[in-house]
C-alpha cells in the first residue's frame, strides 16, 4: 500500500511540476494558481517563484520517495520527521486550493487532496 501511495504522491508531484514549469515558461495559465492574481502569462517576479515552487515540489518528492523506502533510503532518518511536514504543507494546500476565489483554480483540490491522503500514508508506514 505504501508503494502504491507513493507512486501516486510522487505522480500528482510531477504532474504540478510540469504545470509550474508552463507557468515559467510564459504558458496563460494564471488563473489557475495564486487565486487568480495573475491571469494570463505570470510577470517575471511570478516566474522566479514558479521556479521555487519546482525545487521545493522535487524536494518533497525526494521525501516522499525516501520515507517509502523507494529511493533516497541514506536519507530515512530525515525523511522520517520531514514527511509529516509534507502532510501539514498538504493540509494548507487542499484547504487553499478549495477556498482560493479562482474557480479554476479549484481544478487542484482534488490534487491536493489526493496528495495529502497519500502522504499520510507515506507518514504512517
Amino acid at each position: 500500500m505504501v508503494t502504491t501511495a507513493a507512486i501516486v504522491f510522487t505522480t500528482l508531484i510531477g504532474i504540478v511540476v510540469i504545470f509550474q514549469a508552463c507557468l515559467a515558461a510564459g504558458v496563460p495559465w494564471g488563473a489557475a494558481s495564486m487565486g487568480g492574481k495573475f491571469p494570463g502569462k505570470y510577470p517575471p517576479k511570478m516566474r522566479a517563484v514558479a521556479l521555487l515552487n519546482i525545487l521545493i515540489l522535487l524536494l518533497i518528492a525526494v521525501i516522499g520517495l525516501s520515507r517509502a523506502d523507494l529511493f533516497f533510503t541514506q536519507m530515512l532518518p530525515f525523511s522520517k520527521p520531514a514527511m509529516w511536514v509534507v502532510v501539514i504543507f498538504f493540509v494548507f494546500g487542499t484547504v487553499m486550493n478549495i477556498i482560493t476565489p479562482s474557480k479554476i483554480e479549484r481544478i487542484w483540490a482534488p490534487v491536493a487532496g489526493i496528495q495529502l491522503i497519500t502522504s499520510i500514508i507515506i507518514a504512517l508506514s
